[in-house]
């Protein structure tokens, strides 16, 4: 189960008008934060994130399922059934939940490291055009605010200095 705090910053942002990728990135963190402090560990970056995505949709966000032809059609489906699971929540079965923690607390804590985020992250940009890379920042710039957006640039101005 998600922690409260996590659904509230997930609410917050949906009243603040902002993607439901951006609602369902506080599960991911979350997801992240739970491999780094140890609490169960993952195969992958990916599978992390995966079950951050999943969880999100479990718990209501309006995060559609991955097209065809994007991913495999059983994640497609699962994507489906849990978008489906939040529209309609019940309580989550306790043994399913042992047996999910316990497989992967046999995992290791590698996947939610800065390298490994990073360089997924790096990865999954690069399958983006660079026009779909500028939408995107676009985008976020204008959900920003007038206060965050100054610091972002300020931050991107240092980042430039440092590696020039």
């Amino acid at each position: 189960m998600p922690e409260r705090d996590v659904k509230a910053r997930a609410q917050r942002d949906k009243r603040e008008g902002k993607a439901a990728s951006t609602q369902a990135g506080e599960f991911v963190r979350e997801e992240i934060e739970h491999v780094r402090e140890g609490k169960h560990g993952a195969r992958s970056t990916k599978q992390a994130i995966a079950i951050g995505l999943s969880k999100a949709r479990r718990a209501g966000v309006d995060l559609p399922a991955p097209k065809r032809g994007k991913t495999s059609e059983a994640t497609r489906k699962n994507a489906e059934r849990a978008l489906e699971a939040g529209r309609h929540p019940k309580a989550p079965s306790r043994t399913r939940s042992r047996a999910t923690t316990s497989a992967l607390k046999r995992e290791g804590q590698a996947a939610a490291s800065t390298t490994a985020l990073s360089r997924q992250a790096h990865a999954s940009s690069s399958r983006r055009s660079p026009a779909e890379r500028s939408a995107a920042a676009k985008r976020a710039a204008r959900s920003k605010g007038p206060a965050r957006r100054k610091a972002a640039a300020k931050s991107a101005a240092r980042t430039r200095a440092h590696t020039q």
